[in-house]
C-alpha cells in the first residue's frame, strides 16, 4: 500500500463513509462476522431493592449477545434495564438495526465499529436505549478479541494487577438500623474492607442517625461511603453535606442528577466529603463539561450506559487527566461485572470497583464468578472475559414483559425458580 493509499484509509476513517470502507477493507485478511443474534431473558431478585428515585425493582431484563466469526469463534456481550423497562426496545435494536449493519466486517476494528454503531443510531439517540445495545455489541467484540488472541482481557489492554479492591454495598435506604447494621456485620464476614450504603430519607436527620451508627460499628479509619441516588436538591445536598461531615465519609455519592453541573460546582467548592457522580451519564461527552468544574473527586460510570468497554476507556483517560478517579457503577449482571473488572486491572486512576454482587451472577454462568476475599476481586485469567452465559439457567427465565416475578416461597440460588403470581 502507497503512502497516498494509507492517508486515504487514515483519514477516511473518521467519516461515516470511510468507516465503512475501513470496516470492509479487502485488501487485508481478517475473518469476517459472520452472525449476530440476542437473547432476551427476565430474573427476579431475591429481594426487593429500593433507593431514593427509582422506587422498587424486582427482577431485571437480561439481553445476551452471540457475535460468530467466520473459523466459528464466539464472542459474548451482555446488557441490562431494571424492571425490564425498555428491555424488549433494547433487543429490538440489536436485533433489526445492529446485527444487519455489522455482517461481514471484520471484528478487530472495534473502534470503527463503535462509531459505525454511533452514527447509524445517532438520530434516535444519543445515549439511552442506543447505548444500552451497542454495550452488548462491544462487549462481545473485546471478548471475540481475546479469544482470537488467546488473551484475557485485562493482559490485552496491557493489565497493571488481576486482582482489584471492591467494597460491598445493599439496596438498603429502607431497612430498619438494626437490620442495616446486620448487613454490615456480614459484609465484615465476607471480608470486605470497604462498604458503601444509602442516604436520601425524608429527613436528614434519619440519615445522621443511620450514618453514625454504622461508623460506630465499623470504627473511626474504616472505608464508609453514603449514596443519595440523586435524591437532593442542591440546597438539600449543602445541608446534608453539613451534618454528614463529621463521619468521615471515603466519597458521597450523588447527591445531585448529573445534569446539574451548576449544583455540582457549587457543592465541590463547599463540601468537605469528596463527591462522586456518572453511573447516570453515557458517553465521554456527557463528561466534556463536568471535569473542567473540578467539583468531583472521582466518577462511576457504567458500562451498559457508557455504550460498552471502548466507550469506558475512553471516559477513564479523560478522567485521569483531570485529576479524577475511576470506579465503575456495578451493572447488576455478571458479564458486566467481569468486563468492567478487566478495565479496572488497566486503568491507572482506577481506586475501588462496586461489588454488588448478588447470588444469581453465579447461576447464570460457566466457570466460577469471581469470589471476593480479603477485598479484591480477582480478573479471569482464561481468554477474552474468562465467562461464559449458563444456557441451561437463563433458559429457565424466559422473556415474559407482562409477568410479575417473584420467587417460590423457600427458594433461594442457586438454580431459581419463579412463580407467576
Amino acid at each position: 500500500m502507497g503512502v497516498a493509499q494509507v492517508a486515504f484509509v487514515v483519514g477516511s476513517a473518521v467519516s461515516f463513509g470511510g468507516i465503512a470502507a475501513f470496516l470492509s477493507r479487502g485488501e487485508i485478511n481478517f475473518m469476517p462476522i459472520v452472525e449476530i443474534h440476542a437473547d432476551q431473558y427476565r430474573v427476579p431478585l431475591e429481594t426487593v431493592l429500593t433507593d431514593s428515585t427509582h422506587g422498587e425493582m424486582s427482577d431485571f431484563g437480561l439481553i445476551v449477545v452471540h457475535l460468530v466469526d467466520e473459523s466459528g469463534r464466539v464472542g459474548l456481550g451482555y446488557t441490562y434495564t431494571p424492571n425490564a423497562i425498555g428491555a424488549s426496545a433494547v433487543w429490538k435494536i440489536i436485533e433489526s438495526d445492529l446485527a444487519p449493519l455489522l455482517q461481514h466486517v471484520d471484528p478487530d476494528a472495534i473502534d470503527a465499529i463503535w462509531e459505525k454503531m454511533w452514527w447509524h443510531l445517532h438520530f434516535v439517540g444519543r445515549g439511552g436505549m442506543a447505548s444500552f445495545a451497542m454495550a452488548a455489541v462491544d462487549i462481545a467484540l473485546w471478548d471475540l478479541r481475546g479469544h482470537r488472541e488467546s488473551l484475557a482481557l485485562w493482559r490485552l489492554l496491557g493489565g497493571r494487577d488481576p486482582e482489584v479492591p471492591a467494597y460491598a454495598g445493599g439496596i438498603d435506604l429502607y431497612l430498619p438500623t438494626e437490620s442495616l447494621l446486620s448487613q454490615a456485620k456480614d459484609f465484615l464476614g465476607q471480608g470486605f474492607r470497604a462498604i458503601k450504603m444509602k442516604v436520601g430519607r425524608q429527613q436528614i436527620l434519619e440519615d445522621v442517625e443511620r450514618v453514625q451508627a454504622m461508623r460506630n460499628l465499623l470504627g473511626p479509619n474504616f472505608p464508609l461511603m453514603a449514596d443519595a441516588n440523586m435524591g437532593w436538591s442542591i440546597d438539600q445536598a449543602i445541608k446534608a453535606v453539613d451534618a454528614l461531615s463529621q463521619f468521615d465519609l471515603y466519597w458521597l455519592e450523588e447527591p445531585l442528577i448529573p445534569e446539574d453541573l451548576e449544583g455540582h460546582e457549587r457543592l465541590g467548592r463547599e463540601s468537605r466529603i469528596p463527591i462522586a457522580t456518572g453511573e447516570r451519564l453515557f458517553t465521554k461527552w456527557d463528561y466534556v463539561d463536568l471535569f473542567p468544574l473540578q467539583a468531583v473527586a472521582m466518577i462511576q460510570p457504567d458500562i451498559v450506559q457508557a455504550g460498552g468497554l471502548s466507550e469506558l476507556k475512553k471516559i477513564a483517560a479523560m478522567a485521569e487527566a483531570h485529576y479524577v478517579g475511576f470506579q465503575p457503577h456495578n451493572p447488576y449482571g455478571p458479564i458486566c461485572t467481569v468486563a468492567s473488572l478487566h478495565l479496572d486491572a488497566c486503568t491507572p486512576n482506577f481506586l475501588i470497583q462496586e461489588g454488588g454482587l448478588h447470588p444469581w451472577f453465579q447461576d447464570a454462568v460457566n466457570g466460577e464468578f469471581p469470589k471476593q476475599k480479603d477485598g479484591f476481586l480477582p480478573v479471569p485469567e482464561k481468554p477474552g472475559l474468562g465467562i461464559s452465559i449458563n444456557e441451561e439457567w437463563v433458559a429457565a427465565n424466559p422473556w415474559d414483559p407482562s409477568a410479575n416475578w417473584a420467587p417460590l416461597p423457600g427458594t433461594i440460588a442457586p438454580r431459581q425458580q419463579v412463580a407467576w403470581p
